[in-house]
């Protein structure tokens, strides 16, 4: 007798990205369809980076399918290499576990000066056109909810995380010891990771899928393919049940 009962949908804990918070994620969880659940980590909470990891322990499940984004993604790693017994599956988006280039790094220090000095004002054009594809900087749809998240959450929380995780371990060596499924995905023309990073990444761990997206994508890639990055998502998440079968996958 077949049992036609609904299974229950899969519960996804997703950390957001340096000033962002749950509106990162809405164009991807609408997407992603009814078989998912999406449980929205409020990283914006936190005032060190020990609380963001108290955060990310207390909001997300025992046994969790864990996603995160640019900083959200090596703070997942971090929790991943600390807590295995925690993790059913990781996806980091946007992220290289070497930490930040030298240059971003930079660009960070220089931030954080001047507002220390000034009034915050949101979101600059500048800095949009780091974090975006040219093609989507005219695209209101996604830069206004970049420009909405910065200035809700605004000039403290921004400094707070900028303060707190700017300079970040190089967790490359650590990989090897993840046992679970990963799924890595990037971007070519990301300004903030390099892809070799990525591929670096990818060679490291032991159940690895790398996709680095085919759209036109800048380092927000759930706001500039989330479509794409759904796909990707849901095919990765499929694999569970089989992992004894599961190989690793590697999208040149």
């Amino acid at each position: 007798m077949t049992n036609n009962l609904p299974q229950d949908p899969m519960r996804l804990d997703l950390i957001p990205g340096t000033l962002c918070d749950e509106r990162l994620w809405a164009p991807l969880a609408s997407r992603l369809g009814q078989a998912y659940v999406c449980n929205y980590i409020p990283l914006q909470q936190a005032s060190t980076r020990q609380q963001m990891q108290e955060l990310i322990a207390s909001h997300s499940a025992p046994q969790s399918h864990l996603v995160g984004f640019s900083l959200g993604a090596y703070l997942a790693i971090e929790h991943a290499v600390a807590h295995p017994e925690r993790i059913k599956s990781l996806i980091l988006i946007a992220n290289s576990a070497r930490g930040l280039m030298p240059a971003e790094i930079e660009a960070r220090e220089r931030i954080a000066n001047m507002l220390k000095r000034n009034a915050y004002a949101g979101i600059t054009r500048q800095r949009l056109r780091e974090l975006l594809h040219p093609s989507h900087l005219q695209d209101g749809s996604i830069t206004g909810v970049i420009e909405q998240m910065g200035l809700d959450l605004g000039k403290d929380v921004l400094l707070t995380q900028f303060a707190t995780t700017i300079h970040r371990p190089d967790l490359m060596d650590r990989l090897p010891a993840c046992s679970f499924p990963v799924l890595i995905v990037g971007a070519e023309d990301d300004q903030l990771v390099p892809a070799a990073d990525l591929r670096a990444m990818a060679q490291r761990l032991p159940h690895a899928t790398l996709h680095m997206v085919s759209g036109a994508s800048g380092h927000m890639i759930p706001l500039e393919q989330p479509e794409e990055l759904a796909t990707a998502m849901r095919a990765h998440l499929k694999t569970f049940g089989a992992l004894p079968q599961f190989q690793p996958q590697f999208q040149r």
